[in-house]
């Protein structure tokens, strides 16, 4: 029986996303911050009293299905069930309840594979089945649609905008990129994705909420299309494509994370690429061939930033901008976004720089918590957006 209730969920889940007509428009975008040291197994209470003070409406948090922060690190036996004993949502249930208390959206990405899941392989291979992410998918909207009970009996938050995976065109989050067949080089990674993705979009939506957002793609700006270098990796706008050839079905929205290339790129910059060569590379300068590839394939599709930023010099002189730059370009990125119809979501990555030199320092604040030029500038952008969401 419950199978059944799954499967009529399902079957409607599709019958609601096949009639749907395109959106319009936003009136407004949600601005927000993807930290996940700062918002999931971080300081949270002094986390979100910053947000509270930076008037942020929107957080991204990873929900790992497996891996060291996984919900599910064994087998579940009622995989739908949220109350089944494999699951422990402990984690996530206070940041989410944390986000509410702030008066701040939760955008949940699904992410890593259990050891149970792919045969033992890391967690940035993929499921061997997709029903079972599909079922947690499931489980997981149904743990946060708003009327289901905790662990304490009180009910949780709901959480009404979700992602799948994380940039999938990137060898560090999805393995393998490429696959060599009888015909040539297949582009693995989107094939995989496309069963992701659309495991993620059924699951969530058989819930019938109503009002939940799935957003597919969360795409890294570049890729090298180079299936036989050390570091394969697939180009945003192939991938794309690949993914819609692959069987990708549908989403709400598609995700992408437009970094700049170079401390001499402004957001207005767009991608070099060789004489008369198409570009390959998707930043914040060139969104509009992103948007006009979906518009293509999928029709008028909503678009969501899901990681920009900018690192700061110092510490990072390499890569990184002043800090009077950094908010500069924070300002103007955001006013960018905010211009076009199609983008009603942008997060800033991160709320913190990380403590590591070879990790990223595009924080609002430093290491030892001193507020960048960025920081009121976030705020002031942020205080200008519409409260309503």
């Amino acid at each position: 029986m419950r199978r059944l209730g799954v499967l009529v969920a399902l079957c409607a889940a599709a019958l609601v996303a096949a009639t749907a007509q395109p959106g319009h428009a936003s009136r407004y975008m949600r601005v927000g911050i993807y930290d996940e040291a700062q918002t999931l197994y971080g300081p949270v209470e002094t986390t979100f009293a910053l947000f509270k003070q930076l008037h942020v409406q929107e957080v991204r948090l990873n929900l790992y299905w497996g891996g060291p922060y996984g919900v599910a690190k064994t087998r579940p036996k009622s995989a739908t069930n949220p109350n089944d004993p494999a699951y422990d949502w402990a984690l996530y249930d206070r940041t989410v309840d944390y986000a509410q208390q702030s008066g701040v959206h939760v955008l949940f990405s699904i992410y890593g594979t259990p050891a149970w899941a792919n045969g033992g392989k890391k967690q940035n291979v993929a499921p061997t089945r997709a029903t079972d992410l599909r079922n947690f998918a499931y489980a997981a909207a149904r743990r946060y649609s708003g009327v289901w009970k905790g662990d304490d009996d009180r009910t949780l938050p709901a959480v009404r905008e979700w992602l799948a995976w994380n940039e999938p065109n990137n060898p560090v989050f999805l393995t393998p990129q490429w696959r060599h067949a009888a015909n040539g080089w297949v582009i693995q990674s989107a094939v995989d994705y496309a069963k992701i993705c659309n495991a993620v979009y059924n699951g969530v939506h058989a819930t019938l909420q109503g009002n939940e957002r799935v957003a597919c793609g969360v795409t890294a700006p570049r890729g090298n299309n180079e299936a036989s270098s050390p570091r394969p990796s697939v180009s945003p706008l192939a991938f794309l494509r690949a993914c819609k050839k692959a069987g990708l079905k549908s989403f709400d929205a598609w995700a992408h994370h437009p970094y700049y290339a170079g401390p001499s790129d402004q957001p207005t910059t767009k991608p070099v690429t060789a004489k008369g060569a198409p570009t390959t590379a998707v930043t914040l300068g060139n969104i509009s061939d992103l948007i006009k590839e979906v518009t293509r394939l999928y029709g008028n599709k909503r678009i969501w930033i899901t990681e920009y930023g900018y690192q700061t010099n110092p510490p990072d002189a390499l890569f990184g901008v002043s800090y009077a730059k950094q908010a500069a370009y924070l300002t103007q990125a955001f006013a960018i976004a905010r211009k076009n119809p199609r983008i009603d979501m942008m997060l800033w990555f991160l709320l913190k720089d990380e403590s590591r030199l070879d990790g990223w320092q595009s924080g609002l604040v430093t290491v030892t918590g001193k507020k960048k030029p960025a920081y009121a500038a976030f705020m002031k952008m942020a205080a200008a957006a519409s409260p309503h969401g």
